[in-house]
């Protein structure tokens, strides 16, 4: 699923849309996602502007976007014309920083689903290694 697609199945859109393409998705089970992080990126002007880390907090919503993919993949009659919000995080960590150069390989998966809620879990990769680690719990409203 590429960048197109990806727009018809979530709300995001630049400069907030933080997933590039999709390279598997399961229904019902899991999602993986690649986000290329490029130099040109808008927080890299303030966070911080001698040393670019990309913000935890939006590693986060990233996971968040490809688990609502997989969510609206899943369940597309139940959710049509619904939006997912991010409701809770559990045990979120982060290991390492994420710079300009590196490529995001998202991985969430659905543990348990009680309409309206997703809850999931997953992390994120950077060349094999762990940047992010959590769960994360989204609604439909």
């Amino acid at each position: 699923m590429d960048n197109l697609e990806i727009q018809k199945w979530i709300p995001h859109r630049y400069p907030f849309l933080l997933i590039d393409k999709i390279s598997e998705i399961v229904a019902n089970s899991h999602v993986t996602a690649i986000k290329n992080v490029t130099c040109n990126e808008e927080f890299f002007q303030g966070h911080f502007p001698q040393q670019p880390v990309m913000p935890g907090v939006l590693i986060i919503e990233a996971m968040a976007q490809a688990a609502g993919v997989l969510a609206r993949y899943s369940e597309t009659d139940l959710v049509k014309g619904k939006t997912f919000y991010l409701v809770g995080l559990d045990d979120v960590k982060w290991k390492r920083q994420v710079v300009p150069g590196d490529q995001l390989v998202i991985t969430m998966r659905s543990v348990k689903k009680r309409n309206p809620l997703w809850i999931m879990s997953g992390e994120v990769l950077v060349d094999g290694k762990v940047v992010c680690s959590g769960g994360l719990t989204a609604a439909a409203a």
